[in-house]
This record gives structure tokens, sequence and C-alpha cells, in this order.
């Protein structure tokens, strides 16, 4: 596979991750920081500042990869400040002369909406929750990234992606020239991706430290959870010789999408799923051996074997 492997810590991916977990509620049940972070922020917002950040609930979900290929060009570790201050300041042409080497279909009409739109909302979100935040997430981001770095020069960059990501096979995609891995706390434990014309973001969980060491760890939890269900083991079964697509799988196990969806999230989540890559429409699925490993090492050092 003929691409550069780069690692960036910009918490401006964060402050999008967090501002789109918050108003689309998008897989907020899948992941850690789950409903109560909702319910919890809802607390603390003023009602008519809430109603103006969920605006934005109505609005493409596709936006946010205009807006992630955005903080791509404002460079490695850039600040957060400084994305919002040049939303403000620099013109919508500008702005699309940024985009435009990643998405040939954007438009200056969209460029302009997206501007318009997501810029004064996400300056309201970072002085109602992100600067808030951002102090604490910011050391693991960089000291996670940190790792990874060390790890390029030991690993193959396909091998180091499934590893950091926990299950992203990127495939043979000749056009692809950059792919780009981001440590985010908000999305943990899933991991995310947003293709472009040659570059790919590659969103990956970072390890948290545990609070209680008395507490099952929360892999261990997931990983009961997700083989707690009949479902879901056989459709480990059906993935273990060879990668599956959502449309095979809807044929030969005769469910709907969406509930073998809900299955394969439980199972991502877990830790026990790979996903292979060749563009952004076409995912296939097959079982993560090193999943079955880490369960059997998570369940013997909580209970002391």
């Amino acid at each position: 596979m003929d691409y550069e492997l780069k690692i960036d810590v910009s918490p401006v991916y964060e402050l999008l991750d967090s501002f789109m977990l918050y108003v689309t509620r998008k897989w907020i049940s899948n992941l850690d920081i789950g409903p109560d972070w909702v319910r919890d922020i809802d607390g603390r917002i003023p009602p008519q500042k809430k109603a103006a950040l969920l605006q934005a609930a109505e609005w493409p979900f596709e936006d946010y990869d205009i807006l992630y290929a955005w903080a791509y060009t404002h460079g490695p570790a850039a600040k957060v400040q400084l994305f919002l201050e040049d939303m403000e300041s620099a013109t919508v042409e500008e702005w699309f002369e940024l985009a435009a080497p990643y998405l040939p279909d954007f438009t200056l009409e969209e460029c302009r909406r997206i501007k318009n739109g997501y810029g004064p909302l996400l300056r309201l979100w970072h002085e109602q929750y992100f600067r808030h935040v951002e102090p604490k997430m910011l050391p693991l981001l960089i000291e996670d990234a940190s790792e990874k770095k060390l790890l390029q020069s030991k690993m193959d960059p396909g091998a180091l992606i499934e590893y950091a990501s926990g299950g992203v096979v990127v495939e043979d995609i000749p056009e692809l020239e950059t792919i780009v891995l981001l440590p985010t706390v908000h999305h943990r434990p899933i991991n995310t991706y947003c293709f472009y014309k040659k570059l790919m973001l590659v969103q990956y969980p970072v390890d948290v430290p545990v609070e209680n060491e008395d507490e099952p760890p929360t892999l261990l939890l997931r990983m009961t959870k997700a083989l707690s269900d009949p479902v879901r083991l056989r459709l480990l079964r059906y993935v273990a010789n060879e990668p599956k697509s959502l449309w095979e799988m809807q044929s030969d196990l005769g469910q709907s999408g969406d509930i073998l969806m809900h299955h394969l999230m439980m199972l991502r989540v877990a830790g026990l799923l790979r996903i292979h890559l060749r563009d952004a429409d076409n995912e296939r699925f097959s079982i993560r051996p090193d999943g079955a490993s880490e369960l059997q090492m998570f369940l013997e050092s909580y209970i002391h074997l």
C-alpha cells in the first residue's frame, strides 16, 4: 500500500466530535460517555443557547465531512481558537479553496451555508462546553499519539492502523495518498473514518486510565455484553472464515440491515470485529482474532488468575 501515514493530535477534531455527538445524538448509546453526558450538558446550558445549538440537528450529516476536512487543512496540532477565528474572519472563497482539493463536488453555495451556519454554533459550543474539558482531554490525546508515533518505526502502516483503531483494515485503494490517525476521547470506543479524494481520516479511541481497579474494566464489560447475545455469537461464526459485506449478511442470514448494523456496532465497540475498507461504499466485516485473546487476558487479569 503506497500511502503516507500521519498521526495528528489537533483538539479541533475533538471540538467537532463533541459538537456532532451532542447535536445529532449519533451512536450515543454505544459510547462510553453515554446518554448521561447529553443530559448533563442539557442541564447546564441555558435553554436559549441549547435551542441555538440544536438547529444543526436538522442539517445534513455530511456537513461534518467538510468540517473535518477544514480541520485537516489547518495542519497538525492546530489550535481551537485559531480555527474558530478563521471561520469568522476568512472569506467563503478562502474556505472553499481549502476544501476543494479533497471534495471535488463541493460547491461555493454549500461552503457559504456551512461556514455561516456552523461558525457561530461552534463558537457557542466552545464557550458553553469544550473550553472546560479541553485541558483535561488534550494531555490524553498527546500521550496516546506519542505512543503511536513511536510504533511507526516498528510496525507496517496497515498493521499500525488496525492496532490503533482496534479493527480498521485499509485494503488496496489506488488513489489514496495519505491516511491520518487521530486519537479521540468523545468517540470512545468507536473507530470512525472519513474518505476524501486522496485522503482518509481515521479516528481511534484513546486509552483512558481506570479510576477504580475494583470495578471490571470497561472493555471486559463491552466484550461480555456483546457475547451474551446468541445472534452476535452466530454473526462472529459467520464472518470467521472470510470478510462479509452487509448485503451478503442480509442475503445469507435473512435479517434486516438495521438489525444487523445494531449487532455489528455492538461487536465493533467490543473490539471483536475488523472492518475492511476499499472505499466509502465498500465495507466488509470479519472476526478480529486478537479480540478473543484480549477477552481472556482482561478476564484473567480482573479475577487475578
